[in-house]
């Protein structure tokens, strides 16, 4: 389980990092937007828009990745049902985060996986 959660871990901070370059652009684009002309204006504005919404999507998603991995390596109940969530989206992100959320899904889909996030009996 600690590899799933390595995984997570790296795939939340790329994710995280891809995010904020594509912020960068968005800052980009608003600085052509402010120095351009009238022609210029919707394309700039429309770009800003769109890599601005993106970058915050991907931090987002990032830091959720982050949030549920740390977890998961410490065998957090929550965080499996966390990761499953995660892993399941995850399959529609190509090609990486389809192998990632394949993984995930089988790794604590597995009777294995299961048993070590049971909680304990309280006596």
């Amino acid at each position: 389980m600690d590899f799933v959660a390595g995984l997570f871990i790296v795939w939340g901070v790329l994710t995280t990092l891809i995010g904020l370059s594509t912020l960068a652009l968005g800052v980009g684009a608003v600085a052509v937007l402010a120095s351009s002309r009238r022609q210029a204006s919707f394309a700039a504005s429309l770009t800003a828009a769109a890599f601005t919404t993106l970058a915050i999507i991907a931090i987002i998603w990032g830091l959720a990745h982050v949030a549920v991995g740390i977890p998961l390596r410490r065998r957090r109940h929550w965080s499996r049902l966390g990761a499953l969530m995660l892993g399941s989206v995850d399959l529609l992100l190509l090609p990486y985060g389809t192998a990632l959320g394949i993984y995930a899904l089988w790794a604590l889909l597995r009777d294995e996986g299961k048993r070590l996030f049971e909680t304990a009996p309280r006596s």
